[in-house]
């Protein structure tokens, strides 16, 4: 289902929430070009992320901004995104929404417990250590009641964490 008038998705949340693999199965769904976040990092953030330093919002802003453009050229475009980023703050998701309507911008917030999360992430290969987790949850700043979105506990198996997540965008699995 390929949304009528461009819709701009953000799956969202800390490490180990499954971002990538919701949002793919997502952009699917809706027939959308799937932007990974993480693939827009300079490689000085993930060297710094790589030695278990957390970013700080100097790091982010030129990353959150490239992933800002992204949308904003494909809106442009009349096209449609689903975006994985952690846009742990209010100000990230700010920026994010930058040239795009507001009432275009979706956010996905996936959510679970530390404990499963560190879980997670101890059993995967990533750039982000597992020692991270707790400055993630500690700038972790949940969606506000005039931001559009959901929030989903990812500690569901993964077919109900996406009728979560589809229902709250009105979509079918594709």
């Amino acid at each position: 289902m390929t949304p009528a008038a461009p819709l701009h998705v953000v799956v969202m949340g800390v490490s180990g929430t499954g971002k990538s693999t919701v949002g793919a199965l997502l952009a699917a769904d809706l027939g959308v070009t799937l932007v990974e976040g993480d693939s827009y990092h300079p490689a000085a953030n993930i060297a710094k992320m790589s030695s278990g330093t957390p970013l700080t919002d100097e790091d982010r802003m030129p990353w959150l901004r490239a992933l800002a453009q992204v949308t904003r050229d494909r809106h442009a475009e009349g096209l449609s995104t689903v975006l994985t980023c952690s846009a742990l703050r209010r100000c990230y998701r700010d920026v994010l929404r930058e040239g795009v309507p507001g009432t275009e911008s979706f956010f996905v917030h996936l959510h679970a417990d530390f404990a499963v999360l560190e879980r997670r992430m101890r059993e995967r290969e990533h750039f982000m250590p597992p020692s991270l987790l707790r400055s993630q949850f500690d700038t972790l700043e949940p969606l506000e009641d005039d931001e559009r979105g959901v929030v989903v506990d990812v500690a569901a198996p993964l077919s109900e964490v996406m009728a979560r997540a589809r229902a709250a965008l009105g979509v079918t699995a594709g």
